[in-house]
């Protein structure tokens, strides 16, 4: 049979144990698949188990429960799902001897609607369901051939027979819908990152606690255990090579009893397994043995590599250097642990920062928020919050004068902060850039507006298009697989003066309104890229018009550049003053404020109101002559934009925002006053 190659896989439960190990292997054997990770975050499951493909660009993570037939039948959809590796589960037998409906809920209504949405969206090439060597029930004795893949199925716990019915609906939808099932059941799977209410876990902290090691019964129940690595690359054969509608077996022959793991953990830490075993009382029903038959998988080309000996040193020395990767676990390692006697049951305490993920990102599943499902993207004003990870920004633009002040605006409030180095068209240095810096947002002041002017734009209009336009939805597309609100700096240049917005009126245009100026090549980009940007619920557009700042030098400033003009037009427009608005739209970033906002201080002002503020307080000889618009027009290119932006918005937000003319004289004239007094 030919061998199966994926193209966007969905893992679910890959937050927990043996699905993390699977997910961190394909992620990283294999780049050219997008693994998309759905993973509720139980109890069991940590983020910090997908530490090593975090920052893959292969790789995302959604937050959410398998149970959701919308959340399931959206990500299906968007993400183009063909390859379903379903190991989400409720799996520990002494809960679900407490709280089996719990595991009816999660083992047989989870796989259900995964089933039902692989039918309905009819995409599905693979769908791999993970079950366990429980549901054969006890192995006898003295049987020397293990249970194989056409065995009777005889769950004798609750956990098995949940499973055992889900395994029943995957075949049942096998058979009548043709969906492309096939079903794996395995051994006991040891490792780093388990949780450790599972034996081997359990044993080795308690080892390093120095307390007994409780035995249920009298240790002799015999079980067999593989390596995670091991199962992880069985799971990478299967996922290439198993064929539809076949269950494989992932075992090992060789056994232990319970007895023989606490002496085997004891010798790794120089107990004596005399005094520091302790039996107690067994659970309702312990199946004696499970034994199975795994040549079916080792005729596909797998077979166990790592040694029992090897195997749980790898494990111990792990938790020995990871000794609080799961914080409070001391419910979890009572001789019979039950979920709610563990710290914050299904709501277990978290580290710093998971619950940055887990609690400032949400993923919404109704119908009628579907932009705010893309991704997950940070909730607005989450600022202050104490799970809140310290802020770093990714700053584009560095030669830019936004870009430019941005960064010492970042040095000012002490924030950590990196330019990007790679260029907005190229995605792959954006991803670089991502995974060298790691930033909580991103801020885009990189784009084209011409050399001098808007004016050459015009002549080079590909490579307006290509920064303007590819480069910035590429920006935006590459944050949104990382979780990341994009702050772009936008303009307000795509408006003119109307007969709805008339000219002098205070009629100003709002965030909603469909931009109506093309005159210049520049402003239809700027406008394009807007509307495409609406797609992305992780951009905050910020639309800054004709900017000025304290700094009378820089030629890009608009008050440096009429001042040289020979004639100006007199217009009342509104302006953006970066000095109070940059720190503004950083404060913006530690909100996570989304949507467009028009980026510009309250009201409106003239070209000849602004130039007689310089002369009253730079230059009392400076003087200046007026011309109109159609004169203007016979010395440049492309039309200008003349307009009044309406900043309620903007002000509602930040009550503080002074009026244009309040602000030009308190952040560029009386400064430019006193340092030209000196």
């Amino acid at each position: 049979m030919a061998a199966y190659t994926p193209k966007n896989i969905l893992i679910t439960g890959a937050a927990g144990f043996i699905a993390s190990h699977v997910a961190n292997r394909l992620i990283r054997s294999y780049p050219e698949y997008k693994i998309v990770v759905l993973d509720k975050l139980d109890y069991c499951s940590s983020l910090k188990n997908l530490n090593p493909s975090r920052l893959s660009p292969n790789f995302k993570f959604v937050k959410g429960d398998i149970g959701s037939a919308d959340l399931v039948n959206y990500l299906l959809v968007t993400e183009n799902i063909d390859t379903i590796m379903h190991f989400a589960a409720q799996t520990h037998v002494d809960n679900s001897f407490g709280n089996s409906f719990e595991f009816t809920k999660n083992n047989i209504y989870g796989t259900h609607v995964l089933l039902e949405a692989c039918k309905v969206t009819g995409q599905i090439r693979r769908f791999i369901h993970v079950s366990t060597d429980e549901v054969y029930g006890e192995t006898d004795q003295d049987a020397v051939v293990g249970n194989h893949e056409a065995s009777q199925l005889l769950p004798t716990n609750p956990y098995s027979a949940t499973k055992a019915g889900a395994e029943m609906l995957v075949m049942a939808y096998g058979r009548s819908y043709g969906l492309p099932v096939i079903t794996t059941r395995g051994n006991n799977v040891y490792g780093p990152n388990q949780f450790p209410e599972k034996l081997i876990p359990k044993f080795i902290l308690l080892a390093m606690q120095g307390k007994p090691l409780p035995i249920h019964g009298d240790g002799s129940n015999v079980r067999s255990y593989l390596y995670c690595e091991d199962v992880a690359e069985a799971f990478e054969v299967i996922l290439h090579k198993g064929e539809v509608g076949h269950v494989y077996n992932i075992g090992t022959k060789k056994e232990r009893r319970v007895t023989d793991v606490a002496r085997d953990v004891c010798k790794l830490f120089s107990m004596d397994p005399e005094t520091s075993i302790e039996f107690v009382e067994n659970r309702p029903f312990n199946d004696q043995r499970y034994f199975l038959d795994d040549e079916k998988l080792k005729d596909l080309g797998w077979s166990e590599r790592t040694i029992w000996e090897d195997g749980l040193k790898r494990t111990m020395e792990w938790y020995t250097n990871n000794p609080d990767w799961w914080g409070d676990v001391s419910g979890a390692l009572l001789p019979h642990p039950r979920t709610f006697m563990m710290p914050g049951g299904f709501e277990r305490h978290c580290d710093e920062g998971e619950k940055y993920h887990d609690e400032s990102f949400h993923f919404s599943s109704t119908s009628n928020q579907s932009r705010s499902c893309r991704t997950a993207v940070p909730d607005s004003k989450t600022s202050g919050s104490p799970m809140e990870r310290p802020l770093k920004f990714l700053i584009y633009g560095k030669t830019g004068w936004i870009g430019g002040l941005l960064g010492k605006i970042c040095e000012k409030q002490g924030i950590p902060y990196e330019y990007g180095k790679g260029r907005l068209e190229d995605r792959s240095r954006l991803m670089e850039d991502i995974q060298n810096v790691k930033p909580t947002h991103v801020f885009n002041s990189a784009g084209v507006t011409g050399r001098p002017n808007v004016d050459w734009c015009e002549s080079h209009k590909t490579e307006t298009i290509r920064t303007n336009v590819a480069g910035t939805l590429n920006l935006a597309d590459v944050c949104r697989e990382h979780g990341l609100l994009m702050m772009n700096f936008a303009t307000g240049c795509i408006f003119e003066y109307d007969a709805a917005h008339p000219e002098g009126s205070g009629i100003g245009f709002k965030e909603e309104d469909i931009p109506n100026f093309t005159g210049s090549f520049y402003s239809k980009t700027k406008a394009m890229v807007e509307e495409l940007l609406k797609e992305y619920d992780n951009v905050c557009t910020l639309r800054v018009r004709m900017p000025i700042s304290s700094d009378l030098s820089n030629p890009r400033n608009f008050i440096t550049k009429i001042s040289r003009y020979n004639k100006v037009v007199n217009i009342p427009n509104s302006m953006t003053i970066l000095d109070e608005l940059l720190p503004i739209s950083v404060e913006m970033a530690k909100r996570n404020l989304r949507g467009i906002w028009n980026f510009t201080n309250p009201g409106v002002v003239s070209h000849n109101e602004i130039l007689e503020m310089y002369k009253e307080y730079i230059d009392p000889e400076f003087k200046w002559a007026n011309f109109t618009l159609e004169e203007q027009a016979k010395v440049i290119v492309a039309p200008r934009s003349n307009n009044e932006m309406d900043a309620s918005k903007l002000k509602n937000e930040f009550p503080e925002l002074l009026s244009i003319k309040e602000s030009l004289i308190k952040y560029v004239f009386e400064p430019n006053k006193k340092t030209f007094a000196a």
